[in-house]
């Protein structure tokens, strides 16, 4: 019983240790590999299209799509709709509030490197 109890105290100190620098959580939005892909190029650029974001991520239409949409009922990317002649453009630009929520994910992910790094 002696041993059990250590094993359980270590764990809790291990855990409270690691609760007090490991991210609470990482924002899910962001986190999903084809949600992450578009923040990031949008980062990187000033606007793309979906034809430029769907070469660059390898998706479909309809995959690139869903999550674009998910990505804009969060306010984290603007979608922008014109025509090039009778042609419809469909451009999407990161918000600031998008921004900010790469800025704090990529902070959170450097202090699980960081954590992991250490040990």
């Amino acid at each position: 019983m002696a041993d059990n109890e250590t094993t359980q105290s270590t764990g809790a100190r291990r855990q409270k240790r690691a609760g007090d620098t490991f991210p609470a959580s990482l924002d899910r939005l962001i986190h999903e590999r084809i949600r992450l892909g578009i923040v990031s190029a949008l980062a990187a650029g000033d606007v793309l299209s979906f034809s430029d974001l769907k070469r660059l991520l390898d998706t479909t239409d309809g995959n690139l799509s869903v999550h674009a949409r998910k990505l804009e009922d969060a306010g984290y990317v603007e979608c922008l709709k014109s025509f090039e002649g009778r042609t419809p453009k469909t451009e999407y630009r990161l918000t600031d509030a998008g921004r900010a929520a790469l800025e704090a994910y990529l902070e959170q992910m450097e202090r699980i490197i960081h954590l992991a790094r250490d040990r």
